[in-house]
């Protein structure tokens, strides 16, 4: 947990703001899973720090809601796009 908070500082993931008047702030709770191996032993322990998003209310305390996702046949495909405009110039005049 305190690798998961101590990344979380270092990336710049939130600023600090005042709350607006008449808000109350969302809580967050931590998350934790064991992952194991196929032989039943502990592999490392997960921990995510989460939102309680469920509390919020539309048009007051958020107007849209995005969440990129990006497929691996969409990077795929924008490497190949990338990879057929590539031009290798040997000379130049």
């Amino acid at each position: 947990m305190v690798e998961e908070f101590t990344a979380l500082h270092q990336t710049n993931t939130w600023d600090l703001i005042a709350l607006p008047p008449r808000k109350c702030p969302i809580g967050s709770r931590w998350v934790y899973k064991i992952k194991k191996k196929s032989d039943g032993l502990v592999e490392r322990y997960n921990v995510w720090l989460v939102a309680k998003g469920y509390i919020q209310e539309y048009d007051m305390d958020y107007k849209e809601t995005f969440a990129f996702v990006a497929k691996m046949t969409i990077v795929r495909t924008l490497i190949m796009v990338a990879s057929i405009f590539q031009m290798n110039v040997r000379n130049s005049f």
